[in-house]
């Protein structure tokens, strides 16, 4: 960290040290987790080093978190049993391992995913249980693991199977995209997508310019399934069933090996039965007020989308509505 990091991360410091609301200081410790000079690094490099805007940004968030209960989150699981499991198979994510450097690996069947099963509060209120796992459990155990911080994880995603319906999920695409720039920034180290099909690649050329630059450098888009790039950065055992082998896509299927579940998006997978045990356990410790909900009785407030994330999905769509044409033509 350069000076100018340093001196910018002292005045942040400084501000959030003149936060006298206890709710808004309770969840930031729960967002730092012992380590809020990476916190704190995280929210400036969303706002450019603006020590100003990275302490407005970050104070909306801790806004956002305690008007939403967002610190309770984890105590609300979605019942029943079956309705979550529609939502693992419409909602294709999930945990494959962690990266030689000891970062978790996030993997997200974009292409593949549906989100038809349940409403669109489930899906946020989901989206958002994984990361507060992600963040409260999944980091602080590979931070003890590495004996050094860690705050940020590698995503693969997997285009296979992207098509035009996708279209009408840009909508919740776009509500999930702004609650993580706005409220869980620069969390991704690296972005790898993987069995990119034409219509990928025909979007691509349009959005990239669109991004930032910080952004840009953290996307890679690899040949075919992305395995022997992938294996210069984890073990085979870490990475997604989708990148083992070309051809073989997303799926939501259980891919049995060796007696265990290697699908990382299926709730028989050891990382969502560990998630949903936990949500399920909180939900005890925490008493009766916890108790499984009536659907749709989790309702999260959806952001206003961020100009940049505004213009990409506005410039997705409106690419999706012209390969549309074309085919039709």
């Amino acid at each position: 960290m350069g000076m100018a990091s340093e001196e910018a991360v002292k005045q942040l410091r400084t501000l959030m040290e003149d936060v006298e609301d206890e709710s808004l200081r309770q969840s930031y410790r729960n967002i730092h987790q012992g380590y809020p000079t990476e916190t704190l690094l995280r929210f400036l490099k969303a706002r450019d080093f603006n020590v100003h805007k990275a302490h407005k940004m970050l104070l909306d968030c801790l806004e956002w978190r305690t008007q939403n209960e967002i610190d309770n989150i984890l105590t609300k699981p979605i019942v029943p049993v079956e309705l979550y499991r529609g939502i693992r198979d419409s909602q294709l994510v999930g945990l494959s391992g962690y990266s030689k450097e000891g970062l978790p690996v996030i993997a997200i069947g974009v292409g593949l995913s549906t989100y038809d099963k349940a409403s669109v509060h489930y899906y946020v209120q989901s989206h958002i249980q994984m990361n507060e796992y992600r963040d409260r459990v999944v980091l602080p155990s590979a931070t003890k693991k590495q004996g050094r911080p860690i705050s940020t994880c590698l995503k693969i995603l997997d285009m296979s199977g992207l098509k035009l319906s996708a279209l009408s999920q840009i909508k919740l695409m776009t509500t999930i995209t702004t609650i993580d720039d706005l409220n869980y920034p620069e969390k991704t180290e690296t972005y790898y997508i993987v069995n990119v099909p034409y219509i990928f690649s025909a979007c691509w050329k349009t959005i990239k310019p669109l991004l930032q630059e910080r952004t840009k450098k953290k996307i890679q888009v690899l040949k075919g399934c992305g395995k022997d790039e992938l294996l210069k950065v984890m073990d085979y055992e870490s990475l997604p069933h989708f990148c083992r082998r070309e051809g073989s896509g997303s799926g939501s299927g259980r891919h049995i090996s060796s007696g265990t579940v290697d699908n990382c998006f299926s709730l028989d997978h050891s990382f969502h039965q560990e998630l949903y045990s936990y949500v399920k356990q909180q939900a005890l410790v925490k008493g009766p007020s916890s108790a499984p909900v009536r659907h749709g009785s989790v309702h999260v407030r959806f952001p206003e989308p961020a100009t940049e994330g505004t213009k990409i999905f506005d410039t997705l769509e409106s690419e999706f509505q012209k390969l549309g044409c074309d085919q039709k033509v």
